[in-house]
């Protein structure tokens, strides 16, 4: 099955998965839906869809273990509904390794921003593959490379398995060695929305990728936050070079 436009809502309130497809079907995306955490697994690594909308609470566990059990085997983009005011959740489900997050109840274009925010970052444009030359550019910093054709990392020659948003993050930081990137910068770039108040999403996010990076020896401190404004990676501007 073309998973392209194909969604799959995780979510024991049928009312409002019926709304939210009726809705998502008249934006042109196509819906499936699964209500509890055994069928939700199931269907979620089955590779049908380039979606995920998963919601906290389940029958048969919890959205948390589900997501921690897709992420053993799949990279397909989640987003994590999950109750307002519980900002424990929203971080707990980034940690984990949810894309983004939407507190309930919402307003129904606000999901559909969301998801073509993550569309817009984990898609390729025609135009972006037609214009991609037959060598693909690389960012070295220290000991890490970044192939932005593959969209893979090393460090030290050892691989580092970086989500969409971790990937999207360190090419920012990057492309901008040496100079502070500020949270709102690098959530328009990486999660594709601005930056709302109270919205811990970019330092999780980062803190992730720090942490991944951090099994690299000599990168500790490489990504070093400041206070009050962003993060900055402490090395010299990036080599470039074609592969």
């Amino acid at each position: 099955m073309n998973p392209v436009n194909r969604l799959l809502i995780i979510d024991d309130d049928h009312g409002l998965v019926n709304l939210l497809k009726r809705f998502l079907e008249g934006e042109g995306f196509h819906v499936d839906a699964a209500y509890d955490q055994a069928s939700g697994l199931s269907a979620a690594l089955s590779n049908d869809h380039e979606l995920i909308i998963l919601d906290v609470m389940l029958p048969g566990g919890t959205g948390f273990e589900l997501l921690k059990a897709l992420r053993l085997q799949s990279s397909v983009p989640v987003l994590l509904l999950t109750a307002r005011g519980e900002a424990v959740d929203r971080i707990l489900g980034l940690e984990i390794g949810a894309d983004d997050y939407l507190a309930k109840p919402f307003d129904p274009r606000e999901l559909v921003a969301r998801i073509r925010a993550i569309f817009r970052r984990t898609r390729e444009t025609p135009a972006a593959a037609t214009a991609r030359p037959d060598h693909e550019e690389v960012l070295s910093v220290g000991d890490i490379s970044m192939s932005l054709g593959t969209r893979t990392v090393t460090c030290s020659n050892t691989p580092v398995d970086l989500t969409s948003v971790e990937f999207n993050v360190l090419e920012l930081l990057l492309r901008n060695a040496g100079n502070v990137v500020t949270r709102e910068q690098i959530a328009e770039t990486a999660l594709g929305r601005p930056l709302n108040i109270f919205d811990r999403s970019v330092d999780v996010h980062v803190s992730r990728l720090r942490k991944k990076l951090g099994t690299c020896p000599g990168t500790d401190e490489l990504i070093r936050p400041i206070r009050g404004t962003g993060y900055f990676l402490a090395a010299r501007a990036p080599e470039k070079s074609r592969t």
